[in-house]
């Protein structure tokens, strides 16, 4: 087996040292601790071209990379796809990306009924699940209004208590449920094991007991719609694993070579599926950072997973240290934190919240060098702000920046949305211009998926009315907002269901026009249907056309919006590949294809608009505004850093306080961990619940996922990095530890103006 890198790499990248080192990987397992802005994601997809061109598979097997977000399958697939097309090879050949949901997916469809599943399941999405979890729990609470009043705070006076009663529970029951169903699956417990387990319990466990009631109308609830979640379709995948040797057979043969991007945020049932595909002697690649590792509050994912992985017997170890993204001051600034934290973090516990290596510059003659020190710049500013001066202060710096550098990228940071929305709106009223699509929720494009799939089914069904119909919303699916003008729709949709025969309508002859005889309509609803009318026959007569070029003409007529275009483009390039697999299927195949998708059941192949992917030097001399966790692995030019007080960060210290512990609250008691704690007695993973304790782990997790929030923000920045913090509404709070820390680390980064 040959270790050479294949003239497709070599000839067209310089490649740095660590990435030589990981490219030279011939098999086995490997871990590679990986820094901000050192490449890994293209470096891991080097390796996926080039295990496909040296040969190594047989024609039936493929590399499978398993990526965290949907974004980053799109990027592994057209690097790899690039390098096989250079090479002469079929570009969608020799590998299959997929997040861990899409792998699922892969596994559950090889056989549904072994894991109890029609052929035809489906799968709900976030917002669904989250729909039918919200009803239950109110649902529960109605049914047990008193069951948590041992839990609240003994002063408060009975008013109060009623207020809190019906207007803070129902949110605190909601996330308690949401969080512990998702927890118990990945735990692999069912309501009924659950249940059994409780009842055999010498504990009261009262917080299991709720999520127990929850969990099980919930399960019913997805039942009685034939679907599963995305927890469940985890959990479902290693069942089918487990349950099947023949299955786990044939797949770990189809992908002899797994390749696992941001493995720091891996969760156990993650690492579990992938140590049953690579078997006790297969090849698996492993890289991540560490330090990057912010998704893991009230999860099992952690990244201590690869960090044992790291340390395992008979694991290959390699980093990727050398990072082109920031100057130099950034750089320090991120080590310097790296460093406190190790050596000086208050709380001992806490001190392995960051790991090495640290970062390390390019080499001056690197295709991608550091942004030039002198030109950087570092404020951290430590003179004390109320909420709103810290506002007014970002955004008159930015108000100075912005007209001097148009053709810079800049972000503005913040910890929680609800202060990001502050920051939009401050800056919308400075009328500067504003982009705040990585702070909002924003709508899942997988409604154009479906608008698209509704009119490919009408044009594989063309005699019915019902297709019809929908289709006609679909055209007018801009109107939805409009109460009334959707009424209006709606009843016109009516009418079309009720067409005795569409060719009335569609291919109107004399004495056979449906929409002549409808005598009823006024002068606008008549141009509004022949209007329609038009674009529909335009629309069959685009079938003649190859399935993707019959989507691109829907697209153009249906969408206006970047994102649904885009969508459309992603979804054509899908169908087209179906189509060339399944030379036998006609549009109905091909639309039910498309109508899987807008069901949801591919939602995480990539196909809402977040998953679209962000590109910061898209908005040149506008202002971004997001929060920490949405802007990992982008970068700008400029970033402000905001609120990175003790409130938002803290330390673990006496003093602080923590956004899950609620006020109203005994004991500043955290109920989601101690919810997750019970459950864990119940399933078995501890001997004893103890009051409290889980509350004080929690706190720990959450000062060690800041830590590394904080270096996360820290590392977004290019060139210049402004760091903020406020007193809070009560002006009580401090800023947090670690940047006070900094500050005496960098001296010179001190700024009294809070400007830059």
């Amino acid at each position: 087996m040959s270790t050479d890198l294949p003239p497709a790499i070599t000839s067209r990248h310089r490649l740095r040292p660590g990435q030589l080192e990981v490219l030279a990987y011939a098999g086995g397992r490997l871990g590679v601790s990986a820094v901000p802005g050192s490449g890994k994601t293209f470096t891991l997809a080097l390796l996926a071209a080039k295990i496909v061109l040296s040969g190594w598979l047989q024609p039936d097997q493929e590399v499978l990379v398993v990526t965290l977000v949907n974004s980053a399958v799109d990027n592994f697939a057209q690097r790899i796809a690039g390098i096989l097309k250079r090479e002469g090879l079929l570009p969608t050949f020799g590998y299959r990306v997929r997040t861990l949901h899409g792998l699922a997916h892969d596994i559950v469809r090889e056989r549904p009924a072994l894991v109890g599943l029609a052929d035809d399941f489906q799968i709900v999405d976030e917002r669904v699940a989250q729909e039918i979890l919200d009803d239950l729990a109110l649902a529960w609470l109605q049914g047990h209004p008193d069951a948590l009043d041992d839990y609240l705070d003994y002063g408060l006076d009975p008013k109060r208590l009623d207020w809190v009663r019906r207007d803070k529970l129902p949110d605190l029951v909601r996330e308690i449920a949401a969080s512990a169903v998702r927890y118990a699956k990945d735990l692999e417990l069912t309501p009924e094991a659950l249940r059994q387990r409780l009842e055999a319990a010498d504990q009261p466990l009262p917080l299991a007991r709720l999520v127990a009631e929850v969990y099980a109308d919930y399960q019913a609830a997805l039942a009685y719609r034939g679907a599963v979640d995305f927890d469940d379709l985890i959990r479902l995948a290693l069942a089918a694993l487990e349950r099947d040797p023949a299955l786990l057979e044939r797949l770990q043969r189809r992908w002899p070579y797994v390749l696992e991007d941001e493995a720091q945020d891996s969760s156990r049932l993650q690492e579990q599926i992938l140590r049953k595909l690579v078997g006790p002697a297969g090849n698996w690649v492993r890289v991540g950072d560490p330090n990057q590792a912010i998704y893991e509050t009230f999860t099992t994912a952690s990244p201590q997973f690869l960090l044992r992985f790291l340390e395992e017997e008979g694991v290959q170890r390699r980093e990727l240290p050398t990072s082109g993204r920031s100057a130099q001051p950034i750089i320090g600034l991120a080590n310097g934190l790296i460093s406190w934290v190790r050596s000086a973090h208050p709380r001992p516990e806490a001190r392995d919240a960051l790991a090495l290596p640290y970062i390390q510059a390019v080499e001056p003659d690197d295709p991608q060098p550091n942004p030039p020190a002198e030109r950087a710049t570092v404020r951290l500013v430590l003179n004390k702000l109320s909420p709103e001066m810290e506002l007014k202060r970002v955004a008159d710096s930015l108000e100075r920046w912005l007209p001097e550098h148009p053709d810079q990228t800049v972000a503005v940071l913040a910890p929680r949305n609800d202060r990001g929305a502050q920051v939009v709106d401050e800056l919308r009223r400075r009328k500067l211009a504003v982009v705040d699509s990585l702070l909002r929720s924003t709508a899942s494009t997988r409604q154009a998926a479906g608008a698209l799939a509704n009119v490919l089914v009408h044009l594989a069904e063309p005699q019915s009315a019902r297709r019809l119909a929908e289709v006609y919303r679909v055209w007018r699916r801009a109107e939805r907002e409009d109460e009334e003008a959707w009424d209006a729709v709606e009843a016109m949709a009516k009418r079309l269901r009720g067409l005795p025969q569409v060719e009335a309508f569609l291919w109107p002859r004399p004495y056979h026009d449906w929409l002549a005889e409808q005598a009823d309509l006024d002068e606008a609803a008549r141009e509004d249907l022949a209007q329609f009318r038009d674009l529909v026959q335009r629309w069959h007569g685009a079938t003649l056309l190859p399935v993707d070029q019959l989507v691109l003409t829907l697209a153009q007529d249906l969408f206006t919006a970047p994102s649904d275009l885009a969508l459309a483009y992603k979804l054509a390039g899908l169908l087209r590949q179906a189509a060339d697999a399944h030379p036998d299927w006609r549009l109905p195949q091909l639309a039910d294809e498309l109508r899987q998708i807008a069901r949801n059941e591919r939602r995480f192949l990539g196909f809402s608009e977040d998953d679209l992917g962000f590109d910061p030097d898209r908005y040149k001399g506008k202002v971004v505004v997001g929060t920490v966790h949405k802007a990992k692995g982008l970068e700008w030019d400029r970033v402000y850093l905001m609120s990175v007080n003790a409130y938002d960060f803290p330390a673990g210290e006496p003093s602080d306080q923590y956004i899950s512990e609620r006020w109203f609250l005994r004991g500043r008691l955290n109920l989601e961990a101690e919810a997750l704690a019970q459950i864990r007695m119940a399933g078995g993973l501890a001997a004893f619940y103890s009051e409290g304790e889980a509350t004080l782990a929690a706190r720990l997790d959450y000062v060690r996922e800041r830590l590394r929030l904080l270096y996360v923000g820290i590392t977004r920045a290019r060139r210049d990095l402004i760091i903020t913090w406020n007193s809070g509404r009560n002006g009580q709070v401090g800023p947090a530890l670690a940047l006070v820390a900094l500050a005496e680390m960098f001296p010179d980064s001190g700024s009294a103006a809070g400007g830059a």
